[in-house]
């Protein structure tokens, strides 16, 4: 069977996607749910940056692994294309890549946009983090994942 590809998307693909991204990869495997690989990008990636430091450290924190190779991408119409569903931290992101029926955003699936913490401080990751984390039990119901 081929994985379904999910993204999750924000503005530079350094802070909260690739938070979703872990906590939704981890949550999968938790579930010892397969099939799905999961990935991020951004709107406006730099390409080849590399995952923020306070996204980095907060995800330690709570025990979840952040690759290594991690970088920045920016999200193309061919990712889009080839996903089975892209998820955008806010209805704002959605918008902009709406023209595709496979984009939703966290509020369609689980009632709450996802601000953005760039720029600020480690407890706003904290807070950025938790609410990404839970979330992923309504994103995993509102893209019909299962095993």
């Amino acid at each position: 069977m081929k994985h379904k590809k999910i993204i999750f998307v924000c503005t530079g693909n350094t802070c909260r996607s690739p938070m979703a991204e872990t906590a939704l990869r981890e949550e999968l495997k938790k579930r010892k749910i397969r099939w799905y690989s999961v990935s991020s990008a951004g709107l406006r990636a730099e390409d080849g940056a590399p995952i923020s430091a306070n996204s980095r450290l907060v995800l330690s924190e709570a025990g979840l692994p952040v690759s290594e190779n991690f970088k920045a991408r920016r999200i193309t119409p061919k990712m889009i294309s080839e996903a089975y569903a892209v998820v955008c931290m806010t209805e704002d992101q959605a918008k902009y890549l709406r023209n595709a029926p496979n984009v939703t955003s966290m509020y369609a699936l689980a009632g709450r946009e996802i601000p953005d913490p760039y720029g600020q401080d480690e407890n706003v990751y904290r807070v950025t983090l938790r609410a990404i984390m839970e979330c992923m039990p309504a994103v995993i119901r509102g893209l019909g994942i299962q095993e």
